[in-house]
């Protein structure tokens, strides 16, 4: 069994969904010694998140941030945790609902992801600043 591991952190990026595959690829080329395995990605954060979805057609990305924001409003009344501005609370609720990880096949030293699928960061603050990420990889 092999294992590599990485914290690493991305740039800021607005709010919205983007998609990171390449980036992480990038930084863990060891995949590439790993015939069987897994590639899990975790983000280190309450207000942001990871999934996997398209990766062709940007409007899905937009098409995700748009539902959300009907889906979690920023200005529901009941809302106590505000301290950090209106987006505080949605952006909890958003990252608990999309979750703070995501696994992925490695086969025959590439991920075996679906031809249209991506890894998104969900960035769901209006001002989130640099994310951190532990990509970790392992298998035969």
């Amino acid at each position: 069994m092999k294992y590599y591991q990485k914290e690493i952190q991305l740039q800021p990026h607005k709010r919205g969904f983007h998609l990171i595959t390449d980036f992480v690829l990038n930084v863990i080329p060891e995949i590439n010694e790993i015939n069987i395995g897994q590639l899990q990605v975790f983000i280190k954060h309450t207000s942001a998140s990871l999934t996997i979805n398209e990766n062709a057609d940007y409007t899905v990305r937009t098409d995700f941030e748009s539902h959300f924001n009907i889906l979690v409003p920023e200005n529901a009344k009941y809302f106590k945790h505000t301290y950090e501005g209106l987006d505080d609370m949605p952006a909890h609720i958003k990252a608990s609902l999309l979750g703070a990880s995501v696994q992925i096949p490695i086969t025959n030293g590439e991920l075996n992801l679906g031809i249209w699928q991506g890894i998104y960061l969900c960035e769901h603050r209006d001002y989130g600043g640099a994310r951190t990420i532990v990509v970790t990889a392992f298998g035969a």
